[in-house]
């Protein structure tokens, strides 16, 4: 069972919790992306045991007729076993996805998953792009389609989104969490603020729309508003259910704001990564443990 300390950062165990808390998120103008936590299964039943837990979750939504995406870490539904199970099990996620108009997005962990997640998803989604999705730049995605996520923090990055420039899916832009090799990670706190502003002024001039803002820096954020009234190019924002949560309200009155939105009984090393990364959520979990 889970503890109730965790409750502001994972909507529970179940699906059903999940989408009656994107429901509530919906009522307040704010959007999911709701994440079925696992990653790293070594064992080929676990995997397939999530993706098709993912495939009744796509069809969860699209019955409900809420306002979510679903979001897939690699590992999760198989990279550790070999890139081919990974594709197989993906290709069933997202092929339900299509069929019935919601949209998938893959996570990036670490750097050594980076070429797998990157050749997968510009596979799928140059496969589930159409015309007929394609009625205009504003809603282009409504209708299923695919995002990846990349992070400023690796130095190949640039190089990266140069590539997915022209792909139809989108991107989001994150500064990244892994504790990455030197020679291949920018390492100060500067430096990867100002790749990631450099990464967003590229994506808001060349690309298309489908900019994600994966940051709960005000900075950042700010920026990306900037860049958006200069360019005209859209982009969402994205945020982690329990953290900044009155900013994405407020936010959500102008702007498109999803909120990621995990769940399952894995929940526990979830929440102690959220709790240990910023001061005030430790400080949260130890007044709610306390009972203050």
């Amino acid at each position: 069972m889970m503890l109730p300390v965790a409750n502001r950062f994972v909507a529970g165990e179940g699906p059903a919790e999940a989408l009656e808390h994107v429901r509530q998120l919906n009522d307040r103008n704010v959007k999911a992306i709701v994440n079925l936590l696992g990653e790293h299964y070594d064992d080929r039943e676990a995997a397939d045991a999530d993706a098709r837990e993912y495939r009744e979750l796509v069809e969860d939504i699209a019955r409900s007729d809420l306002d979510a995406t679903v979001s897939v870490k690699p590992s999760q539904i198989g990279l550790d076993l070999g890139e081919d199970v990974f594709r197989e099990n993906l290709e069933g996620i997202v092929e339900t996805a299509a069929d019935r108009g919601v949209f998938v997005w893959i996570d990036m962990e670490d750097h050594t998953t980076t070429d797998a997640t990157l050749d997968a998803y510009e596979e799928f989604a140059r496969k589930h792009w159409s015309g007929e999705r394609a009625r205009s730049s504003s809603d282009r995605w409504t209708d299923g389609g695919v995002g990846v996520c990349v992070q400023a923090n690796l130095k190949r990055t640039r190089r990266d989104v140069e590539r997915l420039a022209d792909v139809p899916g989108k991107v989001r832009f994150v500064k990244g969490a892994y504790d990455e090799p030197a020679e291949i990670a920018y390492k100060g706190k500067d430096a990867v603020n100002r790749e990631y502003e450099a990464l967003l002024e590229y994506a808001f001039e060349q690309f298309d729309g489908g900019i994600a803002i994966g940051s709960h820096d005000p900075a950042m954020i700010d920026r990306a508003i900037e860049l958006h009234e200069e360019h005209g190019t859209d982009f969402e924002i994205q945020m982690l259910m329990g953290v900044r949560n009155d900013a994405q309200f407020e936010l959500a009155e102008e702007y498109e704001v999803y909120q990621y939105v995990p769940y399952g009984d894995r929940w526990m090393s979830y929440f102690y990564r959220r709790a240990m990364e910023r001061k005030e959520n430790l400080w949260f979990a130890v007044r709610a443990v306390l009972g203050r």
